[in-house]
C-alpha cells in the first residue's frame, strides 16, 4: 500500500494509471482465454494458440488512445449501447430530472445483476451528460488480477469481503466508509447494492448492515446517524428487468439450498453470471431515481424500511410480474402467458414455484410499499 495514500488498495485507477493497466490487460492469458471462450468457444482448443496473438494485437489497436478513466468510459459507453441493442428491447429511466447535474449522490439500489445493476445507472447517467458513479464492487468476483484490473479501470472500488476477525474486518469497515465520504466530497457518485448478494428471490430488503457500515466514518466525526447519512444524499433506485437473463439459474441455487441447506458454486460460477446477465434476454428495463434521502432517520433499520419502501414502490412492474403472482392486468396476453410458461418448461416443481415467486415478490412488496406510504401520509 502506498504510505501517502490510504485507500491504494482499494480505490479505482488514477489517470496516469490505465495505461499500463491497459498494457497489462492485454498480455494477460487469462483475460484473452475469456474473450477466446466467450467468442469463440468451438475453436478455443484447437486454435487457441492462433487466436490469442491476433486478439492481443486487436486489443492493442482498439485500445491505443485510452490514456484516462473517461476514455474507458467512453469505450464502455460504446459497449453498452451496442450490448443493449441486442440484449433489451429498450431501457428507460425516470426521476434523474429531479437531481443537481452537478451534486455528487450516494445511489442505493436494488441488486438482481452482478455487472448490470451499475452499468445501467451509468450508462442513463452518462446518456444525460452526468458524471458516472464509482462502483462497489466484492473482493470475492476479483480471483485473478486482470479482473481486478478490468474492475478497477470502470471506476470500481473493492469491498473486502473476506476480512476475519474483529479487528481487521473494523478497520476494512473504517477504510471503506471514509472512502465513501472522501469520494462525495471530492463530487463523484458512488453505487452499492442494498445488500450483500442478488436477491435471487425478487425481495428487494436493504441490509441494515450496509447502512451502518456508512455511519463508521460519522462516528469518527461525532456525528449522529441521521445527520450524517443525510449529507451522503443517499438517493434510492430501483432496477427492473422484464426478463432476469439468470432466472432459472437463481431458481436451482435456492432449490439446492431448500432442500440441503447450502450451495456450492463452481470456481468461475459468478464470472458465467457476469457474462449470462450482460449477453442474456433482457427484453425492456426501466431504472427510477427516487428522492434525496433527509436526516429524520434515527437508526439504521428505519432508514433501509424507507429505502424499501421507495425502492419497491418505484419498482416498474411488467406482464410477466403479474402473471406469477396470479393477477388480471390488462397487458397480460395469451402471447405473454405462453412466454411464462416456456420460462418454467424442464425445471422441478420447486424450481418453477421458486421462479413464479421471483416475478410475483415485487408485485405483492408494491402493494405493501404504496399501503405504507398511504398510513404514514
Amino acid at each position: 500500500m502506498s504510505s501517502t495514500d490510504p485507500y491504494f488498495d482499494i480505490r479505482p485507477f488514477h489517470d496516469d494509471e490505465v495505461p499500463a493497466a491497459i498494457e497489462r490487460l492485454i498480455a494477460d492469458k487469462d483475460f484473452t482465454n475469456a474473450i477466446i471462450k466467450s467468442r469463440y468457444p468451438k475453436l478455443q482448443h484447437q486454435l487457441g494458440w492462433l487466436l490469442r496473438p491476433l486478439i492481443r494485437f486487436y486489443l492493442a489497436r482498439k485500445w491505443k488512445k485510452i490514456r484516462s478513466v473517461r476514455d474507458v468510459q467512453d469505450q464502455v459507453r460504446h459497449y453498452m449501447d451496442a450490448g443493449l441493442k441486442q440484449t433489451s428491447d429498450g431501457v428507460t429511466y425516470s426521476g434523474l430530472d429531479k437531481l443537481d447535474p452537478n451534486q455528487s449522490y450516494l445511489f442505493i439500489s436494488n441488486h438482481r445483476d452482478i455487472a448490470m445493476d451499475p452499468a445501467l445507472v451509468n450508462w442513463g447517467l452518462y446518456h444525460d451528460n452526468r458524471d458516472t458513479v464509482r462502483i462497489a464492487i466484492g473482493d470475492n468476483l476479483l480471483r485473478m488480477p486482470c479482473a481486478t484490473d478490468l474492475m478497477k479501470l470502470n471506476k470500481s472500488f473493492i469491498v473486502k469481503r473476506s476480512a476475519k476477525g474483529p479487528r481487521e474486518l473494523m478497520k476494512v469497515l473504517g477504510q471503506l466508509s471514509s472512502y465513501i465520504r472522501h469520494s462525495l466530497d471530492e463530487g463523484q457518485s458512488i453505487w452499492l447494492a442494498q445488500r450483500e448478494g442478488r436477491a435471487k428471490d425478487g425481495n428487494d430488503k436493504t441490509d441494515p448492515a450496509i447502512l451502518k457500515m456508512l455511519h463508521v466514518e460519522g462516528r469518527k466525526q461525532k456525528v449522529d446517524f441521521g445527520d450524517y447519512v443525510a449529507s451522503l444524499r443517499i438517493v434510492p433506485v430501483s432496477i427492473a428487468y422484464e426478463n432476469d437473463p439468470c432466472d432459472r439459474a437463481k431458481a436451482k441455487e435456492l432449490a439446492a439450498v431448500a432442500n440441503h441447506g447450502f450451495y456450492e458454486k463452481g470456481e468461475f460460477e459468478d464470472i458465467q453470471s457476469i457474462i449470462h446477465g450482460i449477453v442474456g434476454e433482457k427484453r425492456r428495463v426501466h431504472l427510477h431515481f427516487g428522492d434525496v434521502v433527509g436526516n429524520q432517520f434515527e437508526t439504521p433499520e428505519a432508514l433501509a424500511q424507507a429505502l424499501d419502501q421507495q425502492i419497491m414502490g418505484n419498482y416498474k412492474l411488467y406482464p410477466v410480474n403479474y402473471i406469477a403472482a396470479e393477477q388480471p392486468h390488462p397487458l397480460i396476453t395469451d402471447e405473454e402467458r405462453k412466454r411464462f410458461a416456456q420460462k418454467l418448461d424442464g425445471l422441478s416443481e420447486q424450481e418453477q414455484s421458486i421462479l413464479k415467486a421471483m416475478y410475483a415478490n415485487p408485485v405483492l412488496n408494491q402493494a405493501n410499499a404504496t399501503r405504507a406510504s398511504h398510513s404514514v401520509s
